[in-house]
């Protein structure tokens, strides 16, 4: 059921029930983080491995302090910068956080989303959301309430509409290893915004099991249909015979109907364009097409988290 209500969200939290939540940044499959039943749900519902941890999400900064045992100086500069908003922290986590949620990680990845009605919802609770993208393991994620209907509406009670996600693509995760900040996984806030705060940061690469960090696992995001990554001149030559869509950045891809295409942002916009990716990506999809073809963007900005998710789709 798809509806605005966040106190019969907040009963069913209270219940460890899960439900999908809107933040700025993708729809969340939201449970208390400090019940492993609750928890485990989230895994069932998701199909999601073990392995793989989970974000922790909380109303605002003082409340972490509760779910860590140690926050750099660096992670208070990025905090006060980026918090509410799309960055993750990764720091060491509390006994309070179930190892359920970190998938045994001495570490906890923590959140403040900026969404408004995530925001009274979170205030409301005296316990911190887990909270993944509220979409089957795997596939594209939800930036919207009916996305999440149409993957997870038969398998939990609430969906809570806050509209369309303004980010589209997920968080930017941030950590600190040695003194040095690391990017785990590139999302809504640029590397270059992240190292204008607190210099020069080293970018991981996604990993093929056992993850560092949430979202880190190299096969992800990906539409039924496979995504092949290049030239869309030349793929499009490679793949006449095929039933193909297409995902350009500023410009149509000759010889496509419109229908079958994806272009992310006429005006060049990068910001736009990470908005307008999931979305899209679910729209191509439902035209149970034979393969698509996608182009990379420029690797700056949020263009970096866009590539990311394309490859990982492709991948």
């Amino acid at each position: 059921m798809i509806g605005t209500d966040i106190n019969y969200a907040i009963q069913l939290l209270q219940a460890e029930a899960v439900v999908a939540i809107p933040t700025e940044t993708v729809y969340g499959l939201a449970g208390n983080a400090l019940s492993a039943k609750a928890v485990s749900t989230i895994f069932e519902v998701k199909n999601r491995p073990s392995f793989d941890p989970l974000i922790i999400h909380t109303s605002q900064f003082e409340r972490i302090a509760g779910f860590i045992t140690d926050m750099p100086e660096a992670a208070r500069k990025l905090a006060s910068r980026f918090m509410p908003g799309p960055l993750t922290l990764l720091l060491p986590k509390s006994d309070d956080i179930p190892d359920i949620v970190t998938a045994g990680s001495p570490r906890v990845a923590v959140r403040i989303p900026a969404h408004p009605m995530t925001q009274e919802l979170l205030a409301a609770l005296d316990f911190p959301l887990a909270a993944p993208s509220a979409n089957p393991f795997g596939y594209i994620s939800p930036t919207t309430a009916q996305h999440v209907a149409d993957q997870l509406g038969d398998k939990i009670p609430y969906i809570l509409d806050g509209g369309p996600c303004l980010v589209g693509v997920e968080s930017t995760i941030v950590g600190f290893e040695d003194g040095q900040v690391v990017v785990y996984r590139k999302g809504g806030i640029a590397v270059e915004d992240i190292e204008a705060v607190v210099g020069p940061v080293v970018a991981r690469p996604h990993s093929a099991s056992n993850p560092a960090a949430p979202g880190m696992l190299k096969s992800h995001y990906a539409p039924s249909a496979p995504v092949v990554l290049g030239d869309i001149t030349n793929l499009l030559l490679q793949y006449k015979e095929q039933k193909a869509g297409a995902i350009t950045f500023r410009k149509a891809a000759p010889g496509i109907s419109p229908e079958r295409q994806l272009v992310l942002s006429p005006g060049g916009d990068l910001v736009e364009a990470a908005r307008n990716l999931f979305a899209g990506m679910r729209r191509l999809d439902a035209l149970q097409l034979d393969v698509i073809l996608a182009e990379l963007l420029p690797e700056e900005g949020l263009g970096r988290a866009i590539n990311d998710r394309l490859r990982r789709a492709a991948a």
